[in-house]
């Protein structure tokens, strides 16, 4: 029984998942052109507490809202995260082999793997204050919104798991056991970062921000395995969870559908009120 619990265990891990992949899905039907400070354009945004508690409960509702497209890419998911975890052992063997430090239960590379992603939130955010570009400003707030929506998920996921790290057990079915690894929360913020990187701005320069962005977030994960810190299977549910937790702050960020509305419309001899609200 314990060892059918095992097999089990990535999938019912994985399944927390689901939260963000309506977003990825669908069109930014919940996004305001103007938010709470009244601007308006593609790129207006607000900072304030209303924004950040409603873009809250958009991506916390979001299965509410799931529709067969939805279903797939979670499947897919799912699918994907399974595959990886057959090659947990194997890949953990190639970058330990022979290592005196395997075991040690230590992650010295924490911070260093980190730096790659937080820098390019650091770099954009500077690089739009000094040319006073709002869409750079809206880019880096996406990115900001991503990386912490996707990570506040990855963190109740990693309780709700409680796998063991690579660092910790050769075993890579350690689950329930009072650990952190599921999923990688390196990889998590960098892909939700990269991914808002590589699908925001001008398509002039589409190659270069997604060979960038997509760049940083492979690297971190490449860089967790390397250094013992993770299983195969963290990683891809990490960077699972990033794209789609980035896929949502970019909709949401850059126009869409309106919003459901109210609104007079002129008729002969008078107006006639309608209420509107996009399906998609």
């Amino acid at each position: 029984m314990t060892a059918k619990r095992n097999r089990l265990a990535p999938f019912a891990a994985a399944a927390a998942l689901l939260l963000p992949w309506h977003a990825w899905a669908q069109s930014a039907a919940g996004a305001d052109s103007g938010g709470d400070s009244g601007g308006s354009g593609d790129y207006a945004v607000s900072y304030g507490p209303k924004r950040i508690i409603r873009d809250i409960k958009a991506y916390a509702t979001a299965p509410l809202r799931w529709d067969g497209a939805d279903w797939l890419y979670f499947g897919g998911t799912l699918a994907a995260v399974e595959a990886a975890h057959q090659f947990d052992a194997r890949v953990r063997r190639h970058f330990t082999a022979g290592s005196p430090t395997a075991l040690n239960g230590k992650d010295t590379h924490s911070l260093q793997d980190a730096m790659p992603a937080a820098a390019a939130v650091v770099v954009t955010g500077l690089y739009a204050t000094l040319i006073d570009d709002e869409a750079g400003r809206a880019e880096t707030w996406s990115m900001l919104e991503a990386g912490a929506l996707a990570s506040a998920t990855g963190l109740m996921l990693k309780f709700a798991a409680g796998r063991q790290r690579p660092d910790e057990t050769v075993d890579p079915n350690r689950w329930r056991a009072h650990g952190s690894s599921f999923p990688s929360l390196h990889v998590t913020a960098a892909f939700a970062i990269g991914t808002v990187l590589a699908e925001s701005g001008n398509d002039r320069y589409r190659w270069i921000r997604r060979f960038l962005g997509y760049g940083i977030a492979a690297a971190t994960g490449y860089e967790r395995l390397k250094h013992n810190a993770h299983w195969l299977s963290d990683t891809v549910a990490g960077a699972a969870l990033g794209v789609a937790s980035a896929h949502f702050a970019v909709h949401r960020e850059y126009g869409g559908n309106p919003a459901a509305a109210w609104s007079f419309v002129p008729i002969d001899r008078g107006v006639m009120l309608t209420y509107s609200v996009p399906l998609r």
